[in-house]
């Protein structure tokens, strides 16, 4: 260390030569970054850009910001150069030498003018030209100078970066779901899907606008959309924010989803229509077979609680026939919910066809089991040789005459099948009680 002078202790000849070294290599570094910047794809277009809203006034002053900065890089290039020519002199400088270039490389003797004097502060801070006052002249050190452009550099940086990382991924993906969106729109004009006759016509008008409203407000405003990086101090930290977009592309795939079902319709409608005209030629044939089956309950049948038996289901044919309209027309889109609900229905209606006949026939059933059950011990009676006891004959001869007999009276006929299996049964085995009737349990 020297003698101290004004700006300090007066620098030695290795001294400074080390600072103008660093300080050189500074000014390189700084040069080839600016240089850098001025080349950037995103600064270009931010230029050719016609810019709205947060991208328009981030951009005015990141071009006052780089207009700055190479104001400053022209006044540190020229005090560096300065510096160089005063070392340059002599090989062994003398000490009015030393304090000369120690004041030169230390001190503040830097001047800028008031159009590009700046704030005190750190790196970051606003110029005055942009944020406060003007001055007359400021004075700084190549230190000051090197950190202020260091600081302004990484915000204008920031912005570019960041536009331009906007414009390299959200237009892209837009256009890509534009296509997407016309084939979709084109494919729903085939089936009939259309604008005010069916709600995926409405949705994809819907998502037409949306999407061309974003991609205008992504090119003209793309800082609107990015997200910056919260712990990131680095110029460019953060990403594209996709909110808006991934919506839509949602919104498309539902849309696209609902008529791809109804383009299934179309494909096989007929098939549907047969299925469906079967199903219910089914249910009015079992529900025709109830109603004849009620009659000859109501004839055969005595003192039996027989359900009524419902009509024809004339709705589901009214609406089968709208379907076989819609079909004719091409109205896929009004074909395909009806279908779905007629399907549904029509098995319904044939359920219900077959429990009216299973209702309705139940009396009957209860007949046959009886007369199946007298017929089976008769059979019995027989194989031990006991078919001509006078008992079982007048027994048998009563419960099938009321079995076989119209109408048949269930009740009294039942019981008269239990005497008979109960006479079989103490006929068979002598002392062995017949079957017991626990109706009343």
């Amino acid at each position: 260390m020297g003698v101290p002078g004004p700006t300090g202790p007066v620098m030695d000849r290795e001294e400074v030569d080390r600072a103008l070294a660093r300080l050189g290599a500074e000014h390189e570094a700084i040069e080839t970054s600016l240089l850098a910047l001025q080349d950037h794809a995103g600064r270009r277009l931010l230029e050719g850009a016609e810019l709205t809203g947060t991208t328009k006034d981030r951009w005015a002053a990141t071009e006052q910001l780089i207009s700055l900065l190479w104001a400053h890089f022209d006044a540190y290039a020229a005090a560096l150069a300065q510096a160089r020519e005063r070392r340059a002199r002599r090989r062994w400088p003398a000490r009015e030498d030393l304090v000369e270039l120690t004041e030169l490389l230390r001190g503040s003797g830097v001047v800028l003018p008031g159009g590009t004097a700046a704030g005190a502060g750190g790196g970051g801070a606003l110029p005055r030209t942009l944020g406060g006052p003007a001055r007359l002249s400021e004075q700084l050190s190549l230190e000051e100078l090197v950190e202020r452009m260091n600081g302004w550099y990484a915000r204008a940086l920031d912005v570019v970066v960041a536009a331009d990382a906007v414009w390299s991924a959200l237009p892209a993906r837009i256009d890509m779901l534009a296509v997407e969106l016309r084939r979709t729109r084109s494919l729903a004009h085939s089936v009939g899907v259309r604008p005010g006759e069916h709600p995926a016509g409405d949705e994809l008008e819907r998502i037409t606008d949306e999407l061309t409203r974003l991609r205008a407000e992504v090119i003209s405003d793309p800082l609107a959309f990015w997200s910056p990086a919260t712990r990131s101090s680095a110029p460019g930290g953060g990403r594209p924010d996709t909110e808006r977009y991934d919506r839509l592309a949602r919104a498309l795939d539902d849309a696209r989803r609902e008529i791809e079902a109804v383009l299934d319709v179309r494909q096989d409608a007929e098939c549907r229509l047969m299925r469906l005209r079967d199903v219910l030629s089914r249910a009015d044939r079992t529900l025709t077979e109830a109603r004849h089956a009620r009659g000859e309950v109501l004839a055969k049948i005595a003192a039996s609680e027989v359900p009524a038996v419902s009509g024809p289901p004339t709705v589901l044919h009214e609406q089968l026939a709208a379907a076989a309209e819609y079909r004719r027309r091409a109205q896929w889109h009004r074909l395909s919910p009806l279908l779905d609900s007629l399907e549904q229905r029509a098995e319904d209606e044939l359920l219900r066809a077959r429990e009216s006949l299973t209702a309705v026939t139940a009396p009957l059933a209860v007949r046959a089991e009886l007369r199946g059950r007298l017929d089976a011990y008769k059979a019995k009676v027989a194989r031990h040789g006991m078919a001509e006891d006078p008992l079982l004959v007048e027994r048998y001869d009563i419960a099938r005459r009321m079995l076989w007999t119209a109408p048949c009276d269930l009740v009294a006929a039942e019981e008269a099948v239990l005497r008979y299996q109960r006479a079989a049964a103490e006929v068979l085995v002598p002392g062995q009680p017949g079957p017991v009737d626990r109706r009343g349990d």
